[in-house]
């Protein structure tokens, strides 16, 4: 079964009436065999649902218009099988409110030489009127992903992928609900921005509690439920010896249990998929939420630390663009460096609150004071992660403007155990090294929290940024710093002037 099943995307073929009934009946089957090929693809994570050849301007119009209303259609795949003139257009893709997707391909992909003749080229014109519906993109201004190649091959086929799954994250960007447990840290610049901004561009909400309404959730928490989150435990963890049945903070573990199932009450009534909370506010929680917040971020709930809302909403809507993919995500923070010449690493983490999907084995779940908080001892999973590739990206609101900021990263293994480091943790060697990685990353403002992905690549961001028409600036093999100057210049320059038009 497609890991997004629940969505789906519209393949709309375009021609003209020009050709004859038959011409246009071949159109309509073989346009149906390239979507039905798209549906099975494996590379391809959810439903691709064919319409009807699209010959005029009213069935263009109609069939954008159905897009925006189908609930499930997170996005089009337009593609011209034959020439489509392209002023037809202008009033669908005026009116098309879902990421668009241009595929130019054709049906065929080696050409019969000695069978060529005039039916044929008539036929087979995709070279002609993707150009025709190319011009008309640029013409307009539309935001959209151009895929060139032969609809069976696999990189085509895993680049409709990537933008399909980006197409789902929009999706959930536009319904997402992120609750905040009291305010950001205090004094704290790059976590704060513009809330009413970020739902006008992004489309997710914000909406603020104090703790005591979250603690008062929790004290109401069965005591039926508690012990079935402890047999969970039990099951997926290597509890640590004063946490099993009978040990010394058993007691501890119980009240873990019970922030978890208080948490995840307070959301789920409240339909939202995405929280923060911070350690300066902790009023009536008896621990800072460690094992909780772990646990509901593996289930697919966004988080960020000391009221990070932006970075939560992203974790949330790279959590779902991840969905089937191996490898992890989430919150992450870049806390140290190991500087050792030639051997540069970064040591990410937090205090407590890494999420358990990017663990190499089966997480330990223990107990040790935090030095911050002013609270009981909290329970927390600990683990490293797996060794790969990965990208840390960090979204941030610079006053004018929302921008990504995403470096290719490679997790390798800790030099040495961490017996004295109680966290959850990741290790990694920045692209293209830590020097060029870090000025760049500071020359763009990203944060120090980030969501960290060993599951999705630079692609899915990168289609994610186009459809939600923000800045992204990418940090890879590639990058030199002098050349990242210019490319911050150039973007301050179109994005100011860009506002004029």
């Amino acid at each position: 079964m497609k890991p997004l099943t629940q969505f789906e995307v519209w393949f709309v073929t375009g021609s003209v009436d020009l050709y004859g009934d038959l011409a246009l009946q071949r159109v309509a089957e073989q346009a149906a065999q390239v979507a039905e090929a798209l549906d099975l693809a494996s590379e391809v994570p959810l439903r691709i649902i064919p319409k009807p050849v699209v010959k005029n301007p009213e069935s263009i119009r109609n069939i954008c218009m159905g897009a925006n209303a189908a609930e499930d259609c997170v996005g089009v795949i337009a593609w011209m099988h034959t020439f489509s003139p392209a002023k037809m257009w202008i009033a669908g893709l005026s009116a098309l409110q879902k990421p668009l997707l241009h595929l130019h391909t054709q049906f065929n992909c080696e050409l019969p030489w000695s069978d060529i003749d005039m039916d044929f080229m008539n036929l087979n014109q995709s070279a002609h009127g993707d150009r025709e519906f190319g011009f008309m993109e640029m013409r307009m201004g539309l935001a959209r992903k151009t895929v060139v190649g032969h609809w069976t091959e696999p990189s085509v086929r895993e680049s409709i992928g990537a933008w399909a799954r980006a197409a789902c994250g929009w999706r959930e960007a536009q319904r997402l609900k992120v609750a905040r447990f009291g305010d950001n840290m205090r004094n704290v610049a790059v976590t704060e921005g513009d809330k009413v901004e970020a739902q006008m561009r992004l489309g997710f909400s914000v909406t603020g509690y104090g703790v005591s309404e979250l603690a008062a959730v929790i004290e109401e928490v069965p005591n039926d439920t508690v012990d079935d989150l402890l047999k969970d435990y039990e099951q997926l963890y290597e509890l640590a010896p004063p946490l099993r049945p009978g040990g010394q903070r058993r007691q501890s573990l119980r009240e873990a249990a019970r922030i978890e199932g208080g948490l995840r009450s307070f959301l789920d009534a409240g339909g939202f998929r995405a929280f923060t909370d911070t350690f300066e506010d902790l009023d009536g929680l008896s621990q800072l939420p460690g094992l909780a917040v772990q646990r509901l971020m593996a289930d697919g709930y966004g988080f960020a630390g000391e009221g990070d809302w932006k970075t939560a909403a992203l974790v949330r809507i790279m959590k779902l663009m991840s969905t089937g993919l191996v490898g992890g995500t989430s919150f992450m923070e870049d806390y140290t460096y190991d500087l050792t010449p030639g051997a540069q690493k970064v040591l990410g983490a937090h205090m407590l609150e890494i999420c358990p999907s990017i663990a190499a084995g089966k997480p330990s779940c223990e107990i040790h004071p935090l030095s911050i908080g002013g609270k009981a001892d909290p329970v927390r999973l600990v683990c490293t992660a797996a060794s790969g590739p990965g990208v840390v990206v960090s979204l941030i609101d610079i006053g004018e403007r929302f921008r990504m900021v995403a470096n290719e990263i490679e997790v390798v293994p800790p030099d040495s155990e961490l017996p004295k480091l109680p966290v959850a943790r990741a290790v990694w060697e920045p692209k293209p090294d830590l020097r060029t990685a870090a000025v760049a990353w500071l020359l763009a403002g990203g944060a120090h929290h980030t969501v960290f992905t060993q599951a999705l690549r630079m692609e899915h961001l990168t289609d994610l940024a186009e459809i939600a028409q923000i800045e992204l600036l990418v940090i890879d093999e590639a990058t030199s710093v002098a050349d990242f100057k210019k490319e911050l210049r150039w973007n301050q320059a179109y994005y100011r002037l860009a506002r004029g038009f």
